[in-house]
């Protein structure tokens, strides 16, 4: 009796986390449709922002850092393995050294756009470890 509740529980936590992942995959999959949109036309950012990042460069780092930020979120969930995160991890640190996301990162990072854990990891992992 108590092998089956324990099995239970840790079946029942299992689909937890599994419907937290498809509930994050489909929001990402609903920012990624946005995204596209704001690519093929960057001045529609202003529905968002009315600053003027209407620029095809900054719709495209959005998109890249959102990219990062779902990826972080999935390495939180444990569903990324060391190996996967690890690649994960050297292709967003090589995003920030070789490119200008960077750059943008400094000028978006304080309006606050995206997890408050993620901005702390891209600051402390990425920023600073160039």
């Amino acid at each position: 009796m108590i092998l089956t509740l324990y099995f239970s529980k840790r079946q029942i936590q299992a689909l937890s986390s599994d419907q937290e992942t498809r509930v994050l995959n489909d929001l990402d999959e609903k920012f990624h449709n946005m995204a596209m949109l704001i690519m093929e036309d960057p001045s529609i950012t202003r529905v968002i922002d009315t600053r003027d990042y209407a620029q095809p460069e900054t719709a495209f780092s959005y998109y890249i850092l959102w990219i990062c930020a779902h990826a972080y979120a999935m390495r939180q969930r444990k569903v990324l393995d060391d190996n996967e995160w690890a690649g994960w991890l050297q292709w967003m640190r090589n995003c920030f050294q070789r490119g200008t996301i960077g750059e943008i990162w400094k000028r978006i990072e304080s309006d606050q756009w995206f997890n408050p854990a993620f901005q702390k990891f891209i600051n402390t992992e990425i920023v600073l470890r160039k």
